[in-house]
């Protein structure tokens, strides 16, 4: 798959586009525009009696709940390779201590991972530079195998991996779920669909690859 890119006149629409949705949140709608849809974000516990096992943080940023599903499969996987494994959801602000190695995963927004996971990164800069890190991506675009499509996909992290030596990263595929979404939100997603002519929502997320990642990290 090649590289998904916006043309200058299909970002102007698309900064129209976004322009417009801010208006209509500033408006007497901004509460219904803005406002996104509960979503779980599960807080687990993968835990044996054995009190020797390592412990690891999987600590997970997301918008649409795609994430925080990958990051509950990931410690399934890992728990089964005998690890105690805690997911929690970086807005609950997770304390480092107790553990042995840290999963960090993040979903993309305008390019980026999500502002929560990157301040959580820089408030405990310290104290992960201190113990493996191992970080994952979910996201829709740049899914290709192309040069192109893999730098945009490194340019992700660009904003946590200098504060961070992690041991790996994975990029995963996500799910595009529009009831998931704020109406800001959804307007941006349709518009970047139809100025890309691709439709890439749903679920592309790839259970197989998830779980093999998991199976070797670390």
């Amino acid at each position: 798959m090649s590289a998904q890119k916006l043309s200058r006149r299909d970002f102007l629409k698309l900064s129209g586009l976004t322009l417009g949705a801010t208006a209509v949140a500033c408006s007497g709608l901004g509460y219904a525009a803005t406002r996104t849809p509960r979503l779980a974000t599960p807080e687990l516990t993968f835990r044996k009696d054995d009190s020797m096992n390592q412990h690891i943080l999987i600590t997970y940023a997301t918008r649409a709940g795609s994430t925080a599903e990958i990051a509950v499969a990931i410690g399934e996987t890992l728990a089964g390779r005998g690890f105690g494994v805690d997911v929690k959801p970086v807005k609950a602000n997770p304390a480092l201590d107790g553990y042995d190695a840290v999963i960090l995963g993040s979903a993309v927004r305008m390019g980026n991972w999500l502002p929560e996971m990157v301040d959580f990164v820089k408030r405990n800069q310290i104290a992960l530079g201190q113990l493996p890190v191992a970080l994952f991506t979910v996201h829709m675009l740049n899914l290709g195998a192309d040069e192109t499509s893999h730098a945009a996909r490194l340019a992700y992290l660009n904003s946590v991996r200098p504060l961070l030596k992690p041991v790996d990263e994975a990029f995963f595929a996500g799910k595009i779920d529009l009831e998931t979404l704020s109406f800001v939100d959804r307007l941006i997603v349709k518009m970047v669909g139809a100025a890309q002519k691709n439709s890439s929502l749903g679920d592309l997320r790839n259970w197989s690859e998830i779980q093999a990642w998991s199976s070797v990290v670390f």
